[in-house]
């Protein structure tokens, strides 16, 4: 990081034109009477969080959501505004737009534009029509082209679609013709997401083992299909589900990744700044007045230990093509690389994973495995942590806890 610190905001706006059925974000449809008041939140916050933050140069602003264009162009504005009063955001930060194809309009656009704008990520998820209805999705891939084509005429380039893999019914060849379609369209930046079914979601209640959603198999190689394709067609895959042209990568995802600090406003929102992490509460009414009335609209907080952030280090980083490096985690974390070195090079010889210079990735092979394989890291780690620091086990001890007991010696996942 430079001497001068870095920050990333994010903007939670949870409104919608209507919920999809996938969806398990803070998000409310057809909640318009709310807005107002909402926006007034979180102008006030800004105006009073803001000049705490004065160590710090905004470099990366992200509106999510729910949709933030549904949001309107205006409300959106006056945030950006309220940003640069401060005298903190640089001219030449990220400002991202998550749209959805149906609520793009040319002079919201243009309007957003001259504020700043220049990077919009718009929620595509399917080339095919009755798949997105499916789901639940209001708009037509017809609609994402003109989306595309608006935001072009805006004088937007840094373009982002976010698309879904393993949905109901969904065969290989309707993700490759998605793909296909989504490649015409030039995009700066492509997000590959694999569906998850969210427990109390109306998906979820209707194709929970159902023999139509796409095998595990099946989800693989569309996974895999996509890196190939993708790789190319010279988008460089950055991190588990997101590829981009050179230059194109989300900087302000690379926060979250890097262990980089940001701040978040809004409903639901989350910061990481310096050792401390918290979140607010989801329920929006809540939110707003506790915002006016100064009550208590944290959800959860924690202050981190050097030992938290390690493990973030190895969890967040190996999500990224640029992964780890020993160096770096001994700068976060003064503790040996030496067990967790071993494991890598196991996970080395069985394909799921490269040292290029230093630093150690997975392949693709060993991202669709991501979530074993970086839970055996960290129990490496945690192994590491109990032989390198004795007076650890000490404290445990006189504690009355009982030590974890290493894991033999033996390679993992045979």
């Amino acid at each position: 990081m430079n001497e001068e610190k870095r920050l990333g905001v994010y903007i939670h706006i949870p409104f919608c034109a209507s919920k999809c059925a996938y969806c398990d974000f803070c998000s409310l449809p057809d909640r318009e009477k709310l807005m107002p008041y909402y926006q007034d939140a979180i102008l006030l916050q800004l105006q009073e969080t803001l000049p705490r933050m004065k160590d710090y140069f905004i470099d990366s602003v992200f509106f999510g959501g729910g949709t933030p264009s549904y949001y309107g162009a205006k409300r959106l504005v006056e945030i950006l505004q309220e940003l640069k009063m401060g005298g903190r955001l640089l001219k030449d930060s990220e400002i991202t737009v998550e749209c959805n194809p149906d609520s793009v309009r040319q002079r919201d656009i243009s309007e957003l534009r001259r504020e700043g704008v220049n990077r919009i990520s718009i929620g595509a998820q399917s080339a095919n029509d009755e798949l997105l209805r499916l789901i639940g999705r209001r708009h037509t891939w017809h609609q994402v082209e003109l989306a595309v084509a608006r935001v072009r005429r805006a004088g937007i380039k840094n373009i982002s679609l976010d698309l879904i893999y393993g949905l109901p019914s969904q065969s290989r060849k309707d993700w490759a013709d998605t793909l296909r379609q989504a490649l015409k369209l030039k995009p700066a930046h492509i997000s590959c997401y694999g569906l998850r079914l969210e427990e109390g979601t109306p998906l979820y209640e209707q194709y929970k083992d159902s023999p139509l959603l796409p095998s595990e198999d099946d989800q693989a190689d569309m996974y895999l299909y996509a890196v190939d394709l993708l790789e190319r067609q010279g988008y460089h895959q950055y991190e588990i589900s997101n590829f981009s042209r050179q230059g194109y990568e989300s900087r302000h995802n690379l926060k979250y990744w890097r262990l980089g600090d940001y701040i978040g406003f809004g409903a639901a929102a989350h910061s990481n700044v310096g050792m401390l992490r918290y979140s607010y509460t989801r329920n929006v009414t809540r939110y707003i007045k506790g915002v006016f009335e100064d009550g208590d609209i944290i959800d959860e907080q924690e202050e981190l230990t050097a030992f938290d952030r390690a493990s973030e280090y190895l969890m967040l980083g190996m999500r990224t093509t640029w992964g780890i490096s020993k160096e770096e985690y001994m700068e976060v974390y003064r503790s040996a690389f030496d067990r967790l070195e071993e494991t890598l090079e196991v996970f080395r010889q069985n394909g799921w994973a490269e040292n290029a210079d230093g630093r150690w990735h997975f392949t693709p092979g060993g991202f669709l495995l991501s979530n074993v394989l970086i839970g055996i890291l960290l129990e490496s780690q945690t192994q590491e942590r109990f032989n390198a620091n004795p007076w650890i086990k000490e404290a445990f001890e006189a504690l009355g806890q009982k030590v974890p007991l290493p894991v033999a010696d033996e390679p993992y996942l045979n």
